[in-house]
């Protein structure tokens, strides 16, 4: 019975002593210095127009910060390739595919994305109005990644000709094939179809 009590003492004391070494060593990892080089993990990002805190790995795509960090889910992430539009956002009111740009890349820098749209009163961007005037989305898929594309053409140019609408939203897929109803709503918010 003894040697039980002994034992059992003995073991309370290992695990005892292995949490106390883990937490004095956590406590000095926590304290010291970053590396030299090495990439800082909390970031403030500047989102739909409110600052971020974030923790974010070197190697994570915007894309992924945005829908699974910040629970911003209308950036769709579709092929993760650079290729469909689904992950498109603006970035200091430019487009860029969120899934190929690292989150790291845009500290300091503005990032909209669809849900940055509507205005806080309710009030429907004048591109997300024209979409639903035009019926443009079918599966709604690409929605997101069309509306943004629209918003940062007609930043650059507010009154496109078909063409350049069409050049301009031509680096988003829409596997429906409502490329006319997209197009046609992007000269309604151009003002240029009624």
């Amino acid at each position: 019975m003894n040697a039980r009590l002994n034992r059992r003492r003995f073991i309370k004391g290992v695990i005892a002593s292995g949490v106390a070494a883990t937490a004095s060593g956590n406590w000095y990892s926590a304290v010291a210095e970053r590396p030299k080089g090495a990439v800082e993990r909390l970031l403030s990002i500047n989102v739909n127009g409110r600052t971020r805190r974030v923790d974010v790995l070197p190697q994570e795509t915007l894309c992924y910060t945005l829908r699974y960090k910040l629970g911003l889910t209308g950036t769709k992430l579709g092929c993760n390739r650079g290729e469909c539009g689904a992950c498109t956002v603006l970035i200091d009111d430019v487009t860029h595919y969120s899934c190929s740009m690292l989150t790291h890349s845009v500290k300091g820098r503005r990032v909209q994305t669809v849900e940055g749209l509507q205005a806080a009163d309710g009030t429907l961007h004048p591109v997300q109005q024209a979409f639903i005037d035009e019926l443009a989305p079918q599966c709604g898929f690409c929605t997101p990644g069309q509306l943004m594309a629209a918003v940062g053409l007609l930043k650059a140019n507010p009154t496109p000709t078909r063409e350049e609408a069409r050049l301009g939203m031509s680096g988003n897929l829409c596997r429906c094939g409502s490329y006319d109803h997209y197009l046609n709503a992007v000269m309604r918010a151009s003002g240029q179809r009624t």
